[in-house]
């Protein structure tokens, strides 16, 4: 029996371009970056005397990319509770992004009545070949992430590298999250990798980093970096609670410390 592999392919752009409406509408919401005509500055003046209140600066708006559970995501999310780090620079999360269904970080998101969006590559991956569907795939994540208006994208456990036609909609504003110092231990199972090397005598301790998104795996700019020590009578499963403990306060220090040089270069 004929196929017809093109009303495949034709089927498959359809329902892309489907989601990629849904996701329009439902970020139009998050655009409006101007404070309502109530909290605008105002102004009264007498023949003598002219008082001016000023305008409530506006929140920075963080967009938060996850793959799975999202613990560290809900670090973020306590630390813009009142009194606490994020909520100190005036920071927001608008949205959190997944490029799995399902990811139980988007119900968090969800209970703390934040916008959620879920975009996995399949489509890309059937419709596009080789390599190419990675670029295009990430263009699209790029122009919807972009249309939240962000001041800092945080990448907290986002289990896909970011090419240029993302990092290029977002200069400057992308951060991450990685279970290793500076210059050891790049890429995937960075843990497993420490543990390994602390087995053959190699290292005696390891870390974590908080660091601008280059093309270069984990190779851009520090923003703050941990050391987190390794014991005899560990195991990796130890390890792993130590450094991911680390990474719940890391994470929130290196947005705060991003967002707070923002704010002294638009001061």
């Amino acid at each position: 029996m004929f196929h017809d592999h093109h009303r495949d392919h034709r089927d498959d752009q359809l329902q892309i371009l489907d989601q990629q409406r849904r996701v329009a509408t439902k970020l139009n919401s998050l655009h409006s970056l101007d404070p309502p005509l109530s909290t605008r500055a105002t102004a009264m003046s007498t023949t003598t005397t002219t008082t001016t209140t000023t305008t409530p600066r506006a929140p920075l708006r963080m967009v938060v990319l996850i793959s799975g559970n999202g613990s560290n995501l809900q670090a973020l999310i306590d630390a813009t509770q009142p009194n606490h780090p994020l909520a100190s620079v005036n920071a927001e999360i608008v949205l959190v992004v997944s490029n799995k269904p399902g990811a139980f970080g988007l119900t968090r998101a969800t209970n703390a009545n934040i916008a959620t969006l879920t975009y996995p590559p399949t489509k890309f991956r059937k419709t596009i070949k080789g390599a190419a569907w990675r670029a295009a795939y990430d263009a699209e994540v790029g122009d919807l992430v972009a249309a939240a208006k962000p001041d800092i994208v945080v990448l907290a456990g986002w289990m896909h590298i970011l090419t240029p036609a993302f990092l290029d909609r977002l200069p400057g504003k992308v951060i991450n999250l990685h279970p290793a110092l500076p210059g050891e231990f790049d890429g995937a199972h960075a843990i497993e990798r420490a543990f390994q090397a602390f087995q053959e005598g190699k290292i005696t301790r390891t870390g974590i980093m908080v660091h601008h998104v280059i093309p270069e795996v984990d190779r851009g700019e520090v923003i703050v970096k941990r050391e987190v020590p390794i014991y005899k009578e560990d195991t990796l499963e130890k390890l792993e609670e130590r450094i991911h403990a680390a990474e719940h306060q890391l994470i929130v220090e290196g947005a705060v410390t991003f967002l707070k040089k923002l704010q002294q270069q638009r001061a």
